[in-house]
């Protein structure tokens, strides 16, 4: 599969901006068995090494411009976002993640993004706390949908090629939606990650619960980055 090719800028102009902004990258391994029932058909699931993984990014959405052509909006310019995904392709090529729950602290993003991009936003309580090197993220979804997570950030890592690891786990530069049985793509541009060990870090996320997806798999370490400015394209049915 051809991992590099998604990650060139798309033609064409934009269809809006975003700011990816203090990112910790969390991970489980889940049977293929468990996840398949869960992804669109059209969707085949994607493997590392023979390996299924879902993830929870955890990070703060800024200077969002859902049109370039308009200004901000202020109640939905910056807040918190806590994203449960997991790893899928497209007819064996067209890598990209699949979203099983993205919960906001933004209602007017949570409306927009339900009504016009089909994908399935939640609003959350979120809030992130950077201490030092530390930093902590918690969400919740009414009363009983909870992540939390804590971190001391590491060391940089080397830079991530097409066949690491880290590489498959986060340069992803498209996801797919369905609704109403219509399949659809948006693509994302921006610079590859700069990637961070980890330390001392712990999860909890029963949002995975709510999903249907096990959390007594093997978690991965975690990974940090700084953030990264995003060019975000038109949706498209695929």
């Amino acid at each position: 599969m051809d991992r590099v090719r998604p990650t060139l800028r798309p033609p064409g102009p934009p269809h809006g901006f975003q700011r990816w902004h203090r990112l910790l990258f969390s991970h489980w391994e889940v049977p293929e068995s468990v996840l398949r029932p869960l992804v669109p058909r059209r969707l085949g699931l994607d493997s590392f090494e023979g390996r299924y993984f879902v993830g929870v990014v955890a990070f703060t959405m800024q200077k969002v411009r859902p049109w370039r052509w308009a200004p901000p909006i202020p109640t939905a310019t910056t807040f918190g976002e806590i994203n449960l995904r997991t790893y899928v392709h497209l007819d064996g090529v067209e890598p990209g993640v699949f979203f099983f729950s993205l919960d906001a602290a933004s209602h007017l993003l949570v409306w927009g993004a339900r009504t016009f991009w089909g994908l399935p936003y939640f609003h959350a309580n979120v809030s992130i706390d950077d201490i030092g090197p530390d930093i902590r993220y918690h969400a919740r979804r009414g009363t009983s949908l909870e992540f939390t997570a804590a971190a001391r950030i590491g060391v940089p890592l080397p830079a991530a090629g097409p066949d690491s690891f880290e590489f498959f786990l986060c340069e992803r530069y498209q996801f797919y939606s369905e609704q109403q049985g219509r399949l659809s793509r948006a693509r994302v541009h921006h610079e590859p990650y700069a990637l961070f060990s980890t330390e001392r870090s712990t999860v909890t996320a029963t949002l995975l619960d709510a999903a249907g997806l096990p959390t007594n798999g093997a978690r991965t370490p975690d990974l940090f980055s700084p953030g990264v400015d995003v060019d975000v394209y038109a949706i498209e049915e695929v």
